[in-house]
């Protein structure tokens, strides 16, 4: 399909409507065959589930051109099975993975035309979502959902290089011992809405969440995984009940095993450790890492040895390999990449 006449070089991260979406429906029990369609509108009841108790759950992913000019997409079996364990925590049904598989793969060959060329930067966004469409006014699951894909061209998340950032310790609890912090449901990101606005309004990128129960562990930020990287080289990721399993953060921690031969530990990171790491990253689909040089808690500094003008060495090569894989210049796992033919 032919390129569309888009300055792929100056893309922003923001949405772009394309020419096609995929729109399945539960109704009785089942799902329905699902089609493409042009139509960018939803249209549904005013009381609907999604609508009065935030009944809905996301994915996220990319399609990327690789150097030897295919269109892939990256681990999107992942996405599918993380899917079905957010929709079976909000008592949504579960759309089966291999038509999730089928519909993003539609999707993106639908719009082959909006994935961005090698070389410029930039990618196709794709969210798949569900939601509770049907009218619910009593606190219980709605009846009927549609489940949706659409896609948009993003531009790199940052501009001119991936700059250190400068992030604060929250006030604020990011999700509850028990609660809904391992699934990507879109509540969680409403309730980090505030915190991340008042943290803009002082000067700052992002929040670090402490886990709620005892506020000493670090957990994650609003939309990323941390990563840290001790003084010796070892890799260290906080492990949780409440953080959301990463697709980004594990395959970054195979990379750090397989193909860098780092040492890694995935556990609880006490708070009072991360003065000690020599790197520090966020990682996420949108930028792979964004690394962090300091974190501000309440008056008081921790800067990383890796500084505030780039990336620290191993957070460099871990974000190197990972890009050059979904890239094509890096050979990938066996069915890291999902090619659209």
């Amino acid at each position: 399909m032919e390129k569309k006449n888009i300055d792929w070089s100056n893309l922003g991260f923001a949405y772009q409507k394309t020419d096609y979406r995929y729109v399945s429906n539960y109704k009785n029990g089942a799902w329905d065959e699902g089609e493409l369609t042009t139509d960018d509108t939803i249209t549904m009841s005013e009381c609907a589930g999604v609508l009065q108790y935030a009944q809905t759950v996301f994915e996220g992913l990319k399609a990327y051109t690789t150097e030897d000019g295919r269109t892939v997409m990256f681990r999107p079996d992942l996405n599918a099975s993380r899917l079905v364990d957010s929709a079976k925590r909000l008592e949504i049904p579960a759309f089966p993975e291999d038509k999730f598989i089928e519909a993003v793969a539609k999707t993106v060959k639908a719009n082959e035309g909006f994935v961005p060329p090698y070389g410029t930067g930039a990618t196709l966004y794709v969210r798949p979502y569900i939601f509770g469409s049907s009218p619910v006014i009593g606190v219980k699951p709605a009846e009927e959902y549609q489940f949706r894909v659409f896609t948009t061209p993003v531009g790199p998340y940052f501009k001119g290089g991936a700059k250190p950032i400068t992030i604060k310790v929250s006030d604020y609890d990011r999700a509850a011992p028990n609660g809904t912090g391992h699934i990507k449901a879109g509540l969680n990101y409403a309730m980090s809405l505030h915190a991340i606005v008042t943290a803009h309004e002082e000067g700052f990128d992002e929040n670090m969440y402490l886990d709620a129960g005892s506020r000493t562990y670090v957990e994650e930020t609003g939309g990323a995984n941390f990563l840290f990287v001790t003084k010796d080289g070892k890799v260290v990721t906080p492990k949780s009940d409440s953080i959301l399993p990463s697709i980004t953060r594990r395959s970054l921690v195979y990379v750090a095993k397989e193909y860098l031969g780092l040492e890694v530990e995935e556990r609880k990171v006490a708070f009072d450790e991360v003065k000690d790491f020599a790197e520090c990253g966020l990682c996420g689909t949108a930028a792979v890492i964004s690394p962090v040089g300091k974190i501000y808690d309440h008056g008081k500094e921790i800067c990383f040895p890796s500084g505030m003008d780039e990336m620290g060495p191993i957070t460099k090569k871990l974000y190197e390999t990972l890009t050059g894989i979904q890239m094509g210049r890096i050979e990938a796992p066996e069915g890291w990449l999902y090619e659209i033919k």
